[in-house]
């Protein structure tokens, strides 16, 4: 965190892009109607003494009832008169969903965002590209200050009539005066008779694929399995599962697969997507070592670090996971969302109960998973750690698994589950 304050100071020390190429507000985080009133306050100030923004600034109204009455009340209008650009009301850049064009890829810049996350590359796609986050309104004031340089509470700007501008506090309205406007409703209620609906999709998509059901456990230990990559640091669900252009395979589970863990740091090597495929011996793509495993029958565990699987909740990191032949993922701590959807996915999320038995195991050991049969409520298993020597050893590893969700990890999935109750109903 930098004060504003010591922005521009931190900013010169440590040589970030000064100029702003984009200014970016709203998706789902910060554009509730207080936060986009709050800014239109300010650019409306700005625009009263001549001032256009200096960045390209977009904006995200957050939800559909937030597009239609921020229209409604002007709001959206004063930004397009500031010389902003109004997106749908989707998640857009904020999930890398930014057709950007001003940059080129590996260009360094700076942005500036109200969005909940900045991970590298995680807004355009670009690895060079600095992303700062800020609340709505420092975001919208610093678009007509369009330098690291500037801030709006101490400084001014020029008009171009030459006299200084500094602004207010802003300003605005919890609630909207006139309620909230619903806008348009696009809800399509599916038929009363569904026997007869059946869904079709073209073999040949690649953009969307039918699920097949994941198979049940097999009522068995995970016994002798390799390690996939014991990751180091921190790993995100975008180093689990990217977003950005890979989201138009959202649809296509086998497709979208093949960005499963290429953003994680391989604790062998130090790389990212470079794993040593511990039956032939060669490095490869994580994603292609796991499906060798997978087409050789073979299931395989992921070793990671502290709150794996922060960010997004973002389900393909778990999916991919189980699609490609995951049957656990072993960390210090996981972010709970995560561990949840690992769980609904038929996968075992487990903790070590001492941390330091991270540094115990290596990424060419296999492992073993022992007293799943007595799977229960608040019941360790033991994590068996055979090494290339055959000397072995055991930890142990814990769950947070309930009664329901145990149900789906027998079951297969939670989805899987859910369907066979249905069917005996």
């Amino acid at each position: 965190m930098t004060p504003l304050a010591k922005f521009k100071t931190t900013a010169q020390e440590k040589d970030w892009p000064q100029d702003i190429s984009a200014c970016l507000i709203g998706s789902c985080t910060n554009s509730s109607y207080e936060d986009m009133s709050r800014a239109a306050s300010l650019a409306k100030e700005a625009m009263a003494a001549g001032l256009k923004v200096k960045s390209d600034f977009i904006i995200t109204p957050g939800s559909e009832q937030i597009r239609a009455t921020t229209e409604r009340d002007g709001l959206l209008e004063i930004f397009r008169q500031a010389g902003g650009n109004i997106l749908a009301n989707a998640c857009g850049p904020c999930i890398g969903q930014w057709a950007r064009h001003d940059v080129k890829k590996g260009e360094r810049n700076t942005i500036i965002t109200s969005y909940n996350r900045n991970f590298t590359g995680r807004n355009d796609g670009n690895p060079a590209t600095h992303g700062f986050v800020a609340s709505p309104e420092v975001v919208t004031a610093m678009a007509f200050g369009g330098s690291t340089s500037f801030n709006p509470v101490t400084d001014t700007l020029t008009t171009p009539s030459g006299k200084p501008f500094k602004f207010t506090p802003p300003n605005g309205a919890e609630l909207p005066a006139r309620g909230f406007d619903a806008g348009m409703d696009t809800y399509q209620a599916p038929p009363a008779d569904r026997s007869q609906v059946s869904v079709q999709v073209s073999p040949d998509s690649q953009r969307l694929q039918l699920l097949q059901p994941f198979t049940a456990w097999d009522g068995q230990d995970v016994e002798q399995v390799p390690i996939l990559i014991k990751v180091r640091g921190k790993c995100t669900t975008d180093h689990i599962s990217m977003a950005g252009p890979w989201l138009k395979y959202r649809g296509h589970l086998d497709n979208i697969s093949n960005n499963m863990l290429i953003g994680a740091t391989n604790s062998e090597n130090g790389e990212a997507n470079s794993v040593r495929n511990q039956i032939t011996g060669e490095f490869g793509a994580v994603p292609a070592t796991a499906r060798d495993y997978k087409a050789r029958g073979v299931r395989w565990v992921v070793i990671g670090d502290e709150n794996y699987g922060e960010g997004s909740s973002r389900e393909h990191a778990a999916m991919s996971v189980r699609f490609l032949g995951g049957a656990a993922v072993i960390v210090k701590s996981f972010a709970r969302i995560h561990e949840t959807n690992l769980k609904k996915q038929g996968l075992l999320p487990l903790t070590f109960n001492n941390p330091s038995d991270y540094d115990r195991i290596s990424p060419a050991d296999k492992l073993s998973i022992l007293g799943l049969k007595t799977l229960t409520p608040g019941k360790a298993l033991t994590l068996r750690v055979t090494k290339p020597s055959g000397e072995h050893f055991d930890i142990v590893v814990d769950h947070t698994f309930n009664e329901n969700q145990i149900t789906w990890f027998k079951a297969g999935s939670a989805l899987n589950f859910i369907a066979k109750a249905n069917n005996a109903q």
